[in-house]
């Protein structure tokens, strides 16, 4: 390969790393080409861009950036392939549904400003709330105190109604 086009490359992987939130490596080295191409397809189903790419290259391309991506340079070994996403859980779930003695395994991941190295970390990272998961609960939580004060007044009118019409029915 040109040298020209190895700098190409590393210039569109650090794009890439720029332009997602989070990414993920995971190894791909005992999968057919079969294997590959389905997780490429659900990949793709997911909005997960996922990229095999040449490990020096990588890290040539992690090197450049202005996060300092040193706890996963350890993890550049074998055939990596990258999945690149705007939602940190999304690559875990669907690492974990699709694996099989675990193929694909996942190397790390950089998630939510933070590193995740090893396939022990799976469940970690499945377990990460989205943005939409997070503001769903907050508004949820914002609206269960409203709830219960209309339902406390709702429940203590029809007592107070209650009360009221069996005074007014007692004979006197």
């Amino acid at each position: 390969m040109r040298k020209e086009d190895k700098s190409l490359i590393i210039n569109q992987l650090a794009d890439k790393v720029k332009e997602y939130a989070h990414f993920y490596l995971v190894d791909v080295t005992a999968m057919t080409a079969a294997q590959t191409a389905a997780l490429r397809r659900e990949c793709y189903k997911q909005e997960i861009k996922m990229v095999v790419v040449k490990n020096t290259l990588l890290h040539k391309a992690l090197e450049s950036m202005d996060v300092d991506f040193s706890p996963l340079y350890d993890c550049l070994k074998g055939t990596t392939a990258v999945l690149f996403c705007n939602v940190a859980n999304v690559p875990a779930k669907l690492i974990k549904k699709v694996s099989k003695d675990g193929i694909p395994g996942l190397k790390a991941a950089y998630a939510e400003e933070s590193f995740y190295v090893g396939a022990d970390q799976l469940d970690t990272l499945s377990n990460i709330k989205s943005k939409n998961e997070v503001i769903a609960e907050i508004v949820a939580l914002l609206q269960s105190p409203a709830k219960n004060v209309i339902s406390a007044l709702q429940s203590g009118g029809n007592t107070l109604h209650g009360v009221l019409k069996t005074l007014g029915e007692r004979p006197e």
